[in-house]
Formats: C-alpha cells, structure tokens, sequence
C-alpha cells in the first residue's frame, strides 16, 4: 500500500512538472518583432493637397506681403508617440515662388533674389527635436538657400492625428520660424522717397502639412 501511494505520488508529480515545464510562452519571436517595430521610426508621405508652405515679409515697413511655393515635397520618419524620433527633409522648387503677383514674382525668380536659373531648389535637413512639451517642439535644421546654408530651428505643434477616408492613418504639423534673408544671400532693396526701404529683412517662413502614414 505504501509503495502504491508513493509510486503514485511521484507520477503526479512528475505529470504536474511536465505541465509547467512545457507550458507555451506569451512571450513569443513575434511579440520580440511586434515591440521591435514599434520602436522604429515610420515614413510618412507628404499629402501636397492638403500642405501649404507660405512666408510674410514687411513692406515698406508698414504692410506684409504673403507668398507661397507651390511646388514642394517632403519626407518624414517618426516612431509613432515618440515626438523625439522626427526627422524630416523637404525641398521646394524656388521657380514655384507666388505672390499673387507677375512682376515681383520675376523678381523674386532673378538674381537679386532665388536667382532661380542657378539655384532651382532650397531644402532643409533636420538634425534633430528639442523642447518638447506635450505637442509643441522645436525642430532644428540646416537651411539651405541659393549657396547658404544656415542652422535654423522651427517652432512645431503635432495638431493631430486622424484615420483618413481609405483607413490610412493621417497626422498634421504646423510649424513656424523667422529667418533674415540677408544671411543667405538675399541682399537687394531700395530706399523709398522718404528714407525706408521697400522690403524687410526678416522673412517668416510657415508649414502647414499634412503626413500619411505609409505603411498603413
């Protein structure tokens, strides 16, 4: 009777350990990928219907002039949640200068300006965020215009994000910064009748786009 008992014991026993030793993990190579992807950074594709790229300059001290390029793209990678992961490059075509007028458009276009016909393009390249604060950051940069190129930091706020008509994930940026257009260059003016000049030196240059997720 004992050494049934004990014999008995021990099977269970053993049974008890083999339902714990082969018990199927949670933690499974595709749970290790699942975490590693959410780690990494995701491409998002410029929406250009949706995206605006404007500056204001004075003039003559008194009033701004508003213009937009309208041919421009961009390339964005963000770990989604992770404001601290952007990075961002954009270029846009200077050529695609409008300010709702011919004349100062060819200007904008000649040398005393973009000098388009030499230097087709400006771009930025971001370099990395700084003060992050909920949604608002600062996204630096290098800015490059005609043969300059600048370091220059751009106020940002994620405005948010939504799930857009095909089910595609979608977020918007509005970002912000204000550059002195002699530094790159961009030196010509001319002094009115009564001392002051026509156009101002600082140039506030204004995002407004909306991004796609592309692997969505």
């Amino acid at each position: 009777m004992t050494q049934q008992f004990s014999f008995t014991t021990v099977l269970f026993a053993l049974l008890l350990f083999s339902g714990f030793a082969f018990q199927p993990s949670t933690h499974t190579a595709s749970s290790d990928a699942t975490a590693r992807q959410s780690d990494e950074p995701v491409a998002w594709a410029l929406d250009k219907a949706h995206s605006e790229v404007r500056f204001r300059v004075r003039h003559l001290a008194i009033s701004s002039v508003t213009g937009f390029f309208r041919d421009f793209d961009a390339s964005v990678a963000m770990t989604p949640g992770d404001l601290s992961s952007l990075s961002a490059s954009a270029t846009a075509k200077t050529r695609s200068v409008d300010t709702g007028n011919t004349d100062r458009d060819d200007h904008l276009r000649s040398p005393d300006f973009f000098d388009s016909e030499k230097f087709p393009e400006m771009t930025f390249e971001s370099t990395g965020v700084s003060d992050i604060d909920g949604d608002r950051f600062t996204l630096n940069g290098q800015l490059t215009i005609r043969d300059v190129t600048r370091t220059v930091s751009f106020d940002g706020t994620l405005i948010g994000t939504a799930v857009g008509p095909k089910g595609k994930q979608r977020a918007a940026i509005a970002a912000e910064t204000v550059i002195n257009r002699k530094d790159f260059g961009l030196t010509w003016n001319k002094l009115t009748e009564a001392g002051g000049v026509i156009v101002g030196d600082d140039v506030t240059i204004e995002l407004d786009v909306q991004l796609v997720r592309a692997d969505a």
